[in-house]
């Protein structure tokens, strides 16, 4: 499978998607990110102007995730229509979308454009981002929805919702992943009980708490990632 993670508005949660929703759940991927200004993970990074050798990486592996930061899409879409029908070679396009009014705009505008290239409204996804758990994401999104009944452009899901977790902003300051947590066989419990001091108990709790978001968080995440890739 072949996703790029795209989109014309920055902040936007595009890393998010990539390192929570779509590494965990692709083997043996290759992870780029696109962008010339990026307070992201560990990885390579290339440029737009790059797009040459980009294409030609993404033609040598079953698995590869791009995130193309906002800095860099208008070079990598004038790139991508100038190696005309390179879009082709990507499973689905992302578009992760928040609810303000600009992100919305910026949303449609990405959305026409991957369309002016040739990409089949069935390769062109938008995914709901930072949503309230118990939010009628039709009436928040509402105008996204119209749009997709009525052009018929691009794909949408009410299933295709992240929801608001305070998880994400400890994992980033936990070193961790939500596998990692949930891998975790210690008996954080047992370790609250026979704390010797309330450092160990704290702790103790918070693994505890943690836990208990990362596994409600991955659930929401694999209706997402089924609801994307159809399975």
């Amino acid at each position: 499978m072949k996703v790029a993670i795209i989109s014309f508005s920055g902040n936007n949660g595009k890393t998010t998607l990539a390192e929570h929703l779509f590494l965990p759940r692709m083997s043996n991927t290759l992870y780029l990110t696109v962008e010339s200004i990026n307070a992201g993970s560990d990885v390579e990074k290339v440029r737009g102007k790059d797009f040459g050798s980009i294409i030609e990486e993404v033609m040598m592996v079953e698995n590869v995730l791009i995130d193309v930061g906002a800095s860099n899409i208008e070079d990598f879409m004038k790139y991508m229509k100038q190696y005309s029908g390179s879009h082709e070679e990507f499973s689905f396009f992302v578009i992760p979308v928040l609810r303000d009014s600009k992100q919305i705009n910026d949303t449609i505008s990405t959305i026409r454009a991957l369309n002016a290239l040739g990409v089949s409204s069935s390769k062109i996804k938008v995914v709901m981002n930072k949503v309230d758990a118990d939010e009628d994401v039709k009436d928040v999104f509402y105008s996204i929805f119209s749009m997709c009944r009525t052009e018929k452009n691009f794909s949408l899901s009410a299933s295709s919702a992240v929801e608001i977790s305070e998880i994400y902003h400890l994992l980033k300051s936990h070193k961790k992943t939500i596998n990692e947590l949930l891998e975790d066989n210690t008996d954080w419990q047992h370790k609250m009980r026979e704390a010797k001091n309330d450092d160990e108990k704290r702790l103790a709790i918070r693994m505890i708490s943690m836990i208990r978001l990362a596994r409600s968080a991955k659930n929401n995440l694999d209706n997402v990632y089924n609801s994307l890739t159809n399975r």
